[in-house]
Protein backbone atom coordinates (compact mmCIF):
# COMPACT_ATOMS: atom_id res chain seq x y z
CA UNK A 1 0.00 0.00 0.00
CA UNK A 2 2.65 2.02 0.70
CA UNK A 3 4.29 1.58 -2.80
CA UNK A 4 1.18 2.32 -4.23
CA UNK A 5 0.77 5.35 -2.49
CA UNK A 6 4.01 6.80 -3.35
CA UNK A 7 3.03 6.11 -7.25
CA UNK A 8 0.14 8.30 -6.43
CA UNK A 9 1.91 11.21 -5.53
CA UNK A 10 1.62 10.73 -1.78
CA UNK A 11 5.01 11.18 0.13
CA UNK A 12 6.01 9.13 3.02
CA UNK A 13 8.68 9.88 5.71
CA UNK A 14 9.38 6.33 5.80
CA UNK A 15 7.31 4.20 3.84
CA UNK A 16 8.68 0.96 5.87
CA UNK A 17 6.95 2.66 9.61
CA UNK A 18 4.13 3.90 7.83
CA UNK A 19 0.89 1.14 8.63
CA UNK A 20 -2.50 0.72 6.95
CA UNK A 21 -5.65 -1.44 8.09
CA UNK A 22 -8.36 -0.35 6.03
CA UNK A 23 -9.36 1.32 2.98
CA UNK A 24 -7.47 4.51 2.69
CA UNK A 25 -8.24 7.28 0.09
CA UNK A 26 -5.14 10.13 -0.20
CA UNK A 27 -4.90 13.47 -2.48
CA UNK A 28 -2.02 15.08 -4.12
CA UNK A 29 1.26 16.12 -2.57
CA UNK A 30 0.21 14.95 0.82
CA UNK A 31 3.29 14.60 3.29
CA UNK A 32 2.86 11.59 5.65
CA UNK A 33 6.05 11.62 8.77
CA UNK A 34 7.08 8.32 10.54
CA UNK A 35 4.58 5.96 12.22
CA UNK A 36 1.43 7.38 11.12
CA UNK A 37 -1.66 4.59 11.66
CA UNK A 38 -4.26 4.88 9.27
CA UNK A 39 -7.62 2.42 10.14
CA UNK A 40 -10.99 1.88 9.01
CA UNK A 41 -12.07 4.37 6.02
CA UNK A 42 -9.84 7.22 5.67
CA UNK A 43 -10.06 9.65 3.10
CA UNK A 44 -7.19 12.85 2.53
CA UNK A 45 -7.33 16.00 0.78
CA UNK A 46 -5.13 17.23 -1.21
CA UNK A 47 -1.95 19.10 0.35
CA UNK A 48 -2.60 18.12 3.76
CA UNK A 49 0.40 17.23 6.68
CA UNK A 50 0.52 14.46 8.59
CA UNK A 51 2.31 14.57 11.34
CA UNK A 52 4.30 11.64 13.39
CA UNK A 53 2.68 9.14 15.76
CA UNK A 54 -0.75 9.96 14.14
CA UNK A 55 -3.81 7.78 14.35
CA UNK A 56 -6.38 8.78 11.70
CA UNK A 57 -9.58 6.02 12.24
CA UNK A 58 -12.40 6.56 9.97
CA UNK A 59 -11.66 10.26 9.31
CA UNK A 60 -12.12 12.09 6.68
CA UNK A 61 -10.24 15.38 6.22
CA UNK A 62 -10.38 18.02 3.82
CA UNK A 63 -7.90 19.75 1.40
CA UNK A 64 -5.04 21.68 2.90
CA UNK A 65 -5.33 19.93 6.12
CA UNK A 66 -2.48 19.92 8.83
CA UNK A 67 -2.77 17.27 11.55
CA UNK A 68 0.27 17.59 14.26
CA UNK A 69 2.38 14.51 15.55
CA UNK A 70 0.72 12.64 18.41
CA UNK A 71 -2.84 13.04 17.90
CA UNK A 72 -5.75 10.75 17.77
CA UNK A 73 -8.86 11.23 15.61
CA UNK A 74 -12.00 9.12 15.22
CA UNK A 75 -15.06 9.13 13.19
CA UNK A 76 -14.88 12.44 12.42
CA UNK A 77 -14.63 14.75 9.71
CA UNK A 78 -12.42 17.73 9.16
CA UNK A 79 -13.14 20.49 6.42
CA UNK A 80 -10.29 22.63 4.65
CA UNK A 81 -7.72 24.65 6.10
CA UNK A 82 -8.37 23.11 9.84
CA UNK A 83 -5.14 22.32 12.22
CA UNK A 84 -5.27 19.85 14.57
CA UNK A 85 -2.86 19.29 17.44
CA UNK A 86 -0.42 18.41 18.59
CA UNK A 87 -1.49 16.07 21.00
CA UNK A 88 -4.99 16.58 20.07
CA UNK A 89 -7.82 13.71 20.37
CA UNK A 90 -10.87 14.51 18.12
CA UNK A 91 -13.81 11.82 19.14
CA UNK A 92 -16.43 10.19 17.41
CA UNK A 93 -19.10 12.70 15.98
CA UNK A 94 -16.95 15.70 15.49
CA UNK A 95 -17.63 17.58 12.79
CA UNK A 96 -14.87 20.60 12.05
CA UNK A 97 -15.70 23.50 10.04
CA UNK A 98 -13.31 25.24 7.32
CA UNK A 99 -10.17 26.74 9.34
CA UNK A 100 -10.78 25.44 12.65
CA UNK A 101 -7.90 25.17 15.06
CA UNK A 102 -7.65 22.53 17.73
CA UNK A 103 -4.38 22.76 19.96
CA UNK A 104 -2.46 20.62 22.53
CA UNK A 105 -4.65 18.89 24.85
CA UNK A 106 -7.46 19.10 23.73
CA UNK A 107 -10.13 16.69 23.54
CA UNK A 108 -13.35 17.00 20.75
CA UNK A 109 -16.59 14.88 21.33
CA UNK A 110 -19.63 14.19 19.54
CA UNK A 111 -19.32 18.44 18.61
CA UNK A 112 -20.21 20.73 16.06
CA UNK A 113 -17.65 23.66 15.71
CA UNK A 114 -17.67 26.59 12.94
CA UNK A 115 -15.75 27.97 10.56
CA UNK A 116 -12.46 29.96 12.46
CA UNK A 117 -13.30 28.81 15.80
CA UNK A 118 -10.21 27.91 18.09
CA UNK A 119 -9.45 26.09 21.00
CA UNK A 120 -5.94 25.99 21.61
CA UNK A 121 -4.94 24.57 24.39
CA UNK A 122 -5.60 21.84 27.38
CA UNK A 123 -9.87 22.31 26.57
CA UNK A 124 -12.70 19.56 26.83
CA UNK A 125 -15.46 20.14 24.59
CA UNK A 126 -18.00 17.57 24.49
CA UNK A 127 -21.77 17.45 23.23
CA UNK A 128 -21.46 20.66 21.82
CA UNK A 129 -22.54 23.04 19.31
CA UNK A 130 -20.25 26.31 18.67
CA UNK A 131 -20.64 28.99 15.99
CA UNK A 132 -17.99 30.58 13.87
CA UNK A 133 -15.27 32.67 15.02
CA UNK A 134 -15.10 32.15 18.37
CA UNK A 135 -12.24 31.13 20.99
CA UNK A 136 -11.97 29.13 23.73
CA UNK A 137 -9.92 29.51 26.33
CA UNK A 138 -7.40 27.30 27.86
CA UNK A 139 -8.71 24.66 30.21
CA UNK A 140 -12.22 25.30 29.42
CA UNK A 141 -14.64 22.45 29.97
CA UNK A 142 -18.19 21.98 29.11
CA UNK A 143 -19.49 19.81 31.69
CA UNK A 144 -21.97 17.61 29.71
CA UNK A 145 -22.72 14.74 31.98
CA UNK A 146 -24.38 14.90 35.37
CA UNK A 147 -24.06 11.14 36.00
CA UNK A 148 -27.32 10.51 34.86
CA UNK A 149 -27.84 12.23 31.23
CA UNK A 150 -25.21 13.99 28.34
CA UNK A 151 -26.57 17.64 27.96
CA UNK A 152 -25.47 19.94 25.26
CA UNK A 153 -23.63 23.09 25.45
CA UNK A 154 -24.28 25.30 22.75
CA UNK A 155 -21.87 28.78 22.05
CA UNK A 156 -22.76 31.18 19.25
CA UNK A 157 -20.85 32.92 16.85
CA UNK A 158 -18.19 35.16 17.75
CA UNK A 159 -18.21 34.45 21.55
CA UNK A 160 -15.08 34.73 23.87
CA UNK A 161 -14.67 31.83 26.42
CA UNK A 162 -12.33 33.42 29.03
CA UNK A 163 -9.99 30.51 30.36
CA UNK A 164 -10.54 28.36 32.98
CA UNK A 165 -14.18 28.53 32.34
CA UNK A 166 -16.92 25.50 33.24
CA UNK A 167 -20.06 25.84 31.29
CA UNK A 168 -22.29 23.22 32.71
CA UNK A 169 -24.89 21.80 30.42
CA UNK A 170 -28.04 22.20 28.90
CA UNK A 171 -26.69 25.59 28.39
CA UNK A 172 -26.30 28.77 25.37
CA UNK A 173 -24.41 31.48 25.23
CA UNK A 174 -25.60 33.68 22.35
CA UNK A 175 -23.76 35.64 19.84
CA UNK A 176 -21.27 37.78 20.85
CA UNK A 177 -21.11 37.28 24.42
CA UNK A 178 -18.19 37.26 26.75
CA UNK A 179 -17.33 35.37 29.24
CA UNK A 180 -14.86 36.16 31.71
CA UNK A 181 -11.64 34.14 33.01
CA UNK A 182 -12.52 31.33 35.80
CA UNK A 183 -16.39 31.82 34.90
CA UNK A 184 -18.60 29.38 35.86
CA UNK A 185 -21.75 28.75 33.22
CA UNK A 186 -24.71 27.91 34.80
CA UNK A 187 -27.79 29.69 32.64
CA UNK A 188 -27.91 31.48 29.38
CA UNK A 189 -25.64 34.23 28.32
CA UNK A 190 -27.90 36.71 26.34
CA UNK A 191 -26.11 37.86 23.16
CA UNK A 192 -23.80 40.62 23.62
CA UNK A 193 -23.42 40.07 27.25
CA UNK A 194 -20.51 39.84 29.90
CA UNK A 195 -20.69 37.10 32.30
CA UNK A 196 -18.71 36.61 35.28
CA UNK A 197 -18.80 35.12 38.67
CA UNK A 198 -17.79 38.02 41.84
CA UNK A 199 -14.68 36.88 43.87
CA UNK A 200 -12.88 39.15 45.60
CA UNK A 201 -9.06 38.25 46.15
CA UNK A 202 -8.05 38.15 49.65
CA UNK A 203 -4.33 38.68 50.41
CA UNK A 204 -2.76 38.19 53.55
CA UNK A 205 0.57 40.03 53.79
CA UNK A 206 3.65 38.33 55.39
CA UNK A 207 2.54 34.65 55.35
CA UNK A 208 5.89 33.29 53.91
CA UNK A 209 7.56 34.78 57.02
CA UNK A 210 5.08 33.21 59.65
CA UNK A 211 5.03 29.88 57.97
CA UNK A 212 9.08 29.75 57.77
CA UNK A 213 8.83 30.96 61.70
CA UNK A 214 6.32 28.57 62.59
CA UNK A 215 8.82 25.78 60.83
CA UNK A 216 11.84 26.74 62.44
CA UNK A 217 10.61 26.68 65.71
Amino acid sequence: QAERLLQEGVTLADPARFDVRGNVTIGNDVFIDVNVILEGEVTIGANCEIGANVILRNVTLGENVVVRSHSVIEGATIAANAMIGPFARIRPGTVLAEGVHIGNFVEVKNSIIGKKTKASHLSYIGDSEIGTETNIGAGTITCNYDGFHKSKTIIGDRVMIGSDTTLIAPVKVNDDAYVATATTVRADVPAGALVFNPRDQQIRTGWTEQYRNKNEK
